[in-house]
């Protein structure tokens, strides 16, 4: 069973955050709009069981992804379980009126640009994300993919390149949450 271990911050110098990973040589970087729909389950909260149903559009490209529980206190870490989607508009169209007829329901949608590099930290492949989120500003994630019984060692390793990046103040909250979050009180 595949776990994503995650770190998020907020990005307070977007110049001097990039420096320093471009400092790290990444492997490969990309650009894309990422447009995300999340759906709520029609016989359980998952915002009381810290779940997320969400399906993704980048240009033709679609997925489905079940996010599972975070399993601790100090990351994002959770089970995840991502399907792609035959791809098209109109396929993303037809599998949101699917989950609609069974029950789901949209949420909200999370529309971002996402900058994506690779690099290796200490013979971990590491996802680093520089996103500017529509409604909430700049934020980077450090990523991994590992089984359960790796979690713990990814972590840390994930935390000693946060802290060689200089990045402060974790958020554990998902882009939905803090989103839900700033418009449920008021801020438009």
């Amino acid at each position: 069973m595949s776990y994503e271990v995650e770190l998020k911050f907020p990005v307070i110098d977007a110049a001097d955050l990039e420096s320093k990973i471009e400092a790290l040589e990444p492997e490969r970087t990309m650009v894309r709009e990422e447009f995300d729909v999340y759906f709520s389950h029609p016989a359980r909260d998952f915002n009381q069981t810290d779940e997320a149903l969400r399906m993704r559009r980048v240009g033709q490209r679609c997925s489905l992804t079940y996010k599972g529980p975070k399993i601790d206190t100090t990351s994002k870490t959770r089970r995840e379980i991502d399907l792609s989607l035959p791809p098209g508009l109109r396929m993303f169209d037809e599998w949101a009126e699917l989950l609609l007829a069974l029950g789901f329901r949209p949420v909200a949608e999370v529309k971002k640009l996402r900058r994506k590099l690779w690099i290796k930290w200490q013979g971990l492949p590491v996802e680093i994300s520089l996103d500017h989120v529509d409604e909430l500003g700049r934020y980077v994630e450090l990523e991994t993919l590992t089984e359960e019984e790796c979690v713990p060692a990814a972590r840390a390793k994930l935390e000693e390149l946060a802290a060689h990046l200089g990045l402060k103040n974790s958020e554990r909250r998902s882009y939905l949450e803090l989103l839900l979050e700033k418009r449920g009180r008021g801020e438009e």
